[in-house]
């Protein structure tokens, strides 16, 4: 940021009187301007026949990681709440129509500036389809996934905490809230 959105004068980083953090000040009006994390929601779309549970993933159709492997996400809007984000997302990016259910992962992943949410989630039904955003959709059980295709760290530690709360409610367990940081950028390669 250059210039303070409220008057156009330029602003400068600085630790503002009361605070610990750096923030934009307007060297003008003397505004300070927060810049915080941006909310990425999803859904963890299952499908459940004779036992076997299959997740369905969408294929990118976008950069970054075009052609990888995620789950239904996207950035949260403003006005809506985590629940709506997710519903949104994973009709918008794979056609799906889910069942929601409780908050699944939380992930903090800082050096971007994001927090990624989960929710568990039922298909409807089969009737799914890439949105503009996939270039397909797919269901997987856990031994199909490609993980060595899939996009992000964020993706690939909820699937992995699914999939052993699975193996964990087959011997009396619960789904649990998992939660996790992220603390270094993902290497490709």
């Amino acid at each position: 940021m250059k210039f303070c959105p409220e008057c156009a004068a330029p602003v400068m980083l600085k630790i503002p009187e009361g605070d610990t953090r750096e923030r934009h000040v307007c060297t003008s009006c003397g505004t300070i301007h927060y810049h915080n994390p941006k909310m990425v929601v999803g859904s963890i779309p299952v499908w459940e026949t004779n036992g076997e549970i299959k997740v369905l993933l969408c294929r990118r159709a976008i950069e970054p990681r075009y052609g990888y492997w995620t789950l239904p996400a996207g950035f949260m809007e403003n006005n809506e709440t985590t629940s709506d984000a997710a519903r949104r997302e994973t009709e918008e990016e794979a056609g799906a129509h889910i069942a929601l259910h409780e908050l699944f992962s939380i992930l903090n992943v800082p050096h971007v500036h994001q927090v990624h949410l989960f929710y568990r989630a039922t298909l409807l039904d089969l009737d799914f389809q890439a949105g503009t955003e996939s270039l397909e959709v797919q269901l997987f059980s856990e031994q199909e996934i490609p993980w060595d295709e899939i996009a992000f760290p964020t993706i690939s530690h909820t699937l992995k905490f699914f999939f052993a709360d699975i193996v964990a409610i087959r011997h009396g367990g619960q789904f649990n809230l998992h939660a996790h940081d992220i603390m270094h950028p993902m290497r490709h390669g």
